[in-house]
């Protein structure tokens, strides 16, 4: 069983109602108002290196790859 995909498991018991009800209760993922977990790339998905400043909401990677598409010039 793998803990990134709670539906999977879900399917597994879905015809057991004692044990399914259970899974539901204990294991399904909470949802998040604060924390590292609730910024994530709109890009690629990644929830760490986060920029927000000026509405960007992507990761340090992606900016790196589409700094210049956004209108960021780079000054060496």
């Amino acid at each position: 069983m793998t803990t990134s995909d709670h539906t999977k498991v879900l399917k597994q018991i879905g015809h057991k109602p004692g044990k399914y009800a259970k899974y539901l209760k204990h294991n399904t993922p909470r949802d998040r108002k604060f924390g590292e977990s609730t910024k994530k790339c709109d890009v690629c998905g990644r929830t760490g290196g986060h920029i927000s400043k000026y509405g960007l909401k992507i990761c340090r990677h992606c900016f790196r790859d589409n700094a210049l598409s956004l209108g960021f010039k780079k000054y060496n």
